[in-house]
Order: structure tokens, then sequence, then C-alpha cells
């Protein structure tokens, strides 16, 4: 432990300096106005060879939309004593954008060191967990020790945007995983470094399209008010919670919601009943529930509403995914928490969440997926930063981890 603390601190500079050139390396996907993670992906790749990482294999997902033509990823492998499975750290290399620049105290592309904390987007999310990675994984590769188990850190492309040339292209065309492995992905926790999260609520996003027959809106019986129709769809919706009311306190909150968000404009004048509209549900339901028993209620309340209203209601599904939870006696969950507890005295927790991370595809697949992490949350927030503390903290687990 004292070893690995202190090559940990003599390594802090060279922590800040790959936070600098990864946060100065711009990599958005093209839906968000970027190329992709190309230059990233070099700029890494260098630094990693120049550092002792010899095994490393870059996986290219073809996409026509960036200027490379692929989306790569990198597998950089530091072998083990025993194979009988691998361990396997799971961090993103593309960002989101900056936003509103007024908001920004410092330049969100220059990463700023002050009074040990870091500034820049992508310096939290998810450059810290690759930092910690890196370094954890850089204990062994510079004092020449052969850890228990391989470790094996992977470096996805597309995890903002849906990880279509991501996680998502890498489960479809390689066999990499095997159900033996350790799955972490430091890409989400609490400030103190506790909680592992270790399943997600299922999730569906629903359209409403309600077609009525538009009018004046001194003559409602001469029409079929689409927007009093939907309004009213929308509290039977909600009051689906009322339906599917099984809690669960691994989740917070503890019940499935179904809650309504966006909705498009209909008409331009407000004397005009609207013979359209059309809104949106973003609904997070227990892994207790199949989608399938959500959906069949959905479509009853869909067509009491037709009846009533006179209306005729057109459903699609924006999204959808259900994904099984990591038992939280498995063993990447055990030892995991064993290495906190090593590490820094602390009892880890389980948790779900109600968002999505890559840790549903994995899972969808039968692996076992840990998502942990010591951050403050600042992913997406203008002044993105991380606290140098942090990374170190979060490296020495790992190493605890890879040493056990």
């Amino acid at each position: 432990m004292d070893e690995i603390n202190t090559f940990l601190n003599n390594k802090t500079n060279e922590m800040i300096h790959l936070e600098e050139i990864l946060t100065s390396t711009v990599a958005l996907s093209p839906e968000n106005g970027g190329d992709g993670e190309y230059e990233k992906c070099e700029v890494l790749l260098k630094w990693l060879k120049e550092n002792g990482f010899s095994n490393i294999q870059r996986i290219d997902a073809p996409d026509s939309r960036v200027s490379k033509k692929v989306r790569p990823s990198l597998i950089v492998t530091i072998p083990g004593i025993s194979d009988a499975y691998n361990i396997w750290v799971m961090t993103h290399l593309d960002v989101v954008p900056s936003g509103d620049l007024s908001l920004w105290k410092t330049n969100p592309w220059q990463a700023i060191q002050k009074d040990g904390i870091i500034y820049g987007r992508g310096v939290e999310d998810n450059q810290q967990g690759l930092v910690s990675s890196v370094f954890a994984s850089l204990y062994f590769v510079q004092n020449k020790i052969k850890p228990l188990h391989t470790i094996k850190l992977l470096f996805v492309a597309d995890e903002e945007c849906g990880s279509e040339y991501g996680i998502s292209y890498i489960l479809k065309n390689y066999d990499l995983f095997s159900k033996k492995d350790f799955i972490l992905i430091p890409d989400g926790g609490d400030k103190d470094g506790v909680t592992i999260e270790i399943a997600e609520k299922n999730l569906l996003w629903l359209c409403f399209h309600v077609i009525g027959k538009q009018t004046h809106g001194s003559r409602p019986d001469s029409g079929n008010n689409a927007c009093l129709a939907a309004c009213d769809l929308t509290l039977k919706i909600n009051n689906l919670e009322k339906v599917f009311d099984k809690k669960d306190s691994l989740f917070e909150p503890s019940y499935s919601t179904f809650q309504p968000t966006k909705r498009l404009k209909n008409v331009d004048g407000v004397n005009i009943i609207p013979g359209e509209d059309t809104f949106f549900m973003d609904c997070r339901i227990l892994p207790c529930y199949k989608l399938s028993s959500v959906l069949e209620k959905v479509n009853e309340l869909c067509k009491e509403t037709e009846l009533k209203y006179g209306v005729k209601i057109e459903l699609s599904i924006p999204q959808q995914s259900e994904s099984p939870a990591t038992p939280n006696d498995s063993p990447v969950v055990i030892q995991l928490s064993k290495a906190i507890k090593k590490a820094h005295g602390l009892e880890a927790q389980c948790i779900g969440i109600g968002g999505g991370t890559v840790g549903a595809e994995l899972r969808r697949k039968g692996f076992n997926a840990a998502v942990w992490s010591t951050l403050d949350d600042q992913a997406h927030q203008p002044n993105e930063y991380c606290k140098i503390e942090n990374i170190k903290k979060d490296a020495l687990t790992l190493a605890v981890l890879f040493q056990e």
C-alpha cells in the first residue's frame, strides 16, 4: 500500500499532464458537431507507448460521417500470472460539447489546474477514470510487477451518443469478454467512492400523436380537441406509477416513474382548438416489471382515450431497453468492495440508478459489470472539474484490486 501510494504521489504532475493533452484534443461525436475520437485516440496511443505500454490493439468502427472514416477504440493488455479471468476497466474517449461559453470561467478545451482541482471539458467525464486506470496499471508496468490476473484497459468511442460505434460495435463484432471476467466502469459514483452501481431501471420513451378535429375556440362541439385528449392521456399514463407500484430500495427514487416531458407545438392562436397534439413520456421502470406488460396497459389507456374523445392516437417508441442487474454477490462486486475497504477503510454500498450507462450494454449480453468512481458529479456541466486526489484515490483502489 505504501509503495503504491508513493508511486502515485510521485506521478501527480504526469497525471495532470495527461489530463491536459487529452482535454486539448477535442473528441466530439458527429451528432455533437465533431469529427470523432481519432485524434484523441492517437494522442493517448502515443502517450501509452512512450510510458511503457506495449500490448495495444485498436478497433475501428466504420463511420463515413467523420474525416478518418472510423471511430477508434483501444485495448491495452498487461499480462497477468493467471488468465482464469481478466480484469477490465472501461472508460470512454468522447466528451460532450462545451455548451454556453459565457458560463465558463476558463477555456473548456484547456485543462487548468488550481488548488488541487483540474478544470476543463471532459476532465471528470470520463478522463478522470481513464487517467486513474492508466496510472494504476502503470505501477505494474514500470515496476515490472506481474499482476495476479491479466489487466485489460478498454478506451471506447461514442459513449456520449449511444455507443453504436463503441461498446455496441465491439460486442457485436468481437468476442473479447468471458462470463468470469471482472468489468469495471469508472464513470459514475459519489464523492466518497463507496457506491457501486449494479442495476438500472428499464427505459421506455413514448411518443403520443393525438389526432382530433380542429375547430374554433368557441365551438368545441364542432371539433375533437386533441389537446384535451392528450392532457387526459398524460395524466392516465402518469398514474401508472400507482399501478406498477412496487418499490426497490436499491434505486432512488425507489419506484417506477412515468413522467411527461417534451411537447410539440400544436396551433398558433389561443382561439383555435387543436386538431393534433404530440407529447412524450420518459418512463423509468423497475426491473421487476417487463416492458411488454407496461406497453399492454399503455395501449389500453390509448383505446379508452380514443373512445372518450373521438380521436385517433398513434403511439411510437423512440427508445426502450431492459437490463438485468449485476448480482450484489458477484465476484466483481465482492472484490471491488474489498479493494475499497483495504485502500480506504470504507464500506461499499450497492445501488441502482434510473439513468443509463454502458454497463447495461454488457449486462444484456450476460457480463457482470460494476460502475464505480470517486467524483463530484460534474459531468456535462459548465466549469466541469475533477479533483486530483480523486484520480489518485481511484488509482489506488484499482491497483489494490489488480494486486489481490
